[in-house]
């Protein structure tokens, strides 16, 4: 199985395959966002390490069945060969209702179909209040309109 774009990464295929990641998680379909990755995967998700597509799936579908009404923007920050390093911010509410908002880093490294094999993320988050949130777009995809990272001063 082959996941386009592929290694070794240029400067828009980069941008391309974070945009693809960032629209895969937003569709919060575990099943699909664990195709993107080897079958033997290796995760390290803040202090919780997570190893193959089975167990990735199965993290997935804990994470969005707590993580309600979920909404990510990912950004490039550097790339190298088979290697990309991204920032990220998403935005969602607990079944109370309090709203957080999450900051991160993710190192993540590719085989050469494109599928990736390890992933290192840092994330915090912290209590937002409703009207505080900026991540407004209706569930699914963020429209090619709706302000990054960087356009959002995050």
């Amino acid at each position: 199985m082959s996941r386009p774009p592929l290694p070794p990464f240029t400067a828009e295929s980069a941008v391309e395959k974070v945009r693809l990641a960032e629209d895969g998680w937003n569709s919060r379909d575990p099943a699909r966002v664990a195709l993107a990755y080897t079958p033997d995967s290796q995760w390290r998700n803040r202090a919780e390490f997570v190893t193959g597509r089975e167990a990735i799936e199965a993290f997935l579908a804990r994470k969005w069945s707590r993580e309600i009404e979920y909404r990510l923007i990912k950004e490039l920050w550097a790339h190298d060969g088979n290697r990309i390093a991204v920032r990220f911010a998403y935005e969602y509410r607990d079944d109370s209702g309090q709203w957080f908002r999450a900051y991160g880093n993710e190192n993540w490294e590719f085989d050469a179909d494109g599928l990736m094999r390890r992933r290192i993320a840092s994330i915090n988050e912290h209590l937002i209040t409703e009207v505080d949130r900026k991540f407004r777009w209706p569930l699914g995809r963020r429209p090619d309109d709706h302000p990054g990272l960087t356009d959002l001063s995050f």
